[in-house]
């Protein structure tokens, strides 16, 4: 079997990455300036203390959760990389140093790539990039 279902169609699959910080509203706040991403959904603790968000960039979708115990000197954070693929990589990267992230490597072009690496401040990697065939 070629892992095709027989005589039933494939479910919509939709994987989203579920990220945790140790201050949701800060978090949200950053990667709406760095990434123009917009928030989706809400859901609160308390009047501005954020539980969980959602928030897109295009059509793709990730949540960020408070959570206290994350934090780069906990170990904890940074253990998701994002690999985001857009038109415009440089723009992109600009506004997320511009918003508070951290260079690891400058974007360049190598491997099939226009691709540049940085650090948010929560901890967490994010290549911001495109392939150089498109």
């Amino acid at each position: 079997m070629s892992g095709e279902m027989s005589g039933a169609q494939s479910p919509q699959i939709h994987i989203a990455p579920w990220i945790s910080v140790s201050n949701a509203a800060e978090a949200v706040a950053f990667y709406t300036a760095a990434f123009r991403a917009v928030e989706l959904y809400r859901l609160e603790h308390e009047v501005g203390e954020i539980a969980v968000a959602q928030l897109a960039m295009g059509e793709a979708d990730f949540w960020v959760q408070q959570d206290p115990e994350s934090s780069p000197a906990s170990g904890v954070a940074g253990s998701v990389r994002m690999i985001v693929s857009v038109s415009d990589p440089d723009s992109m990267f600009a506004s997320a140093l511009a918003a508070g992230a951290s260079e690891i490597a400058p974007v360049s072009e190598g491997y099939g790539w226009r691709i540049g690496r940085l650090v948010d401040p929560f901890g967490h990697h994010w290549e911001i990039g495109r392939r150089l065939s498109e």
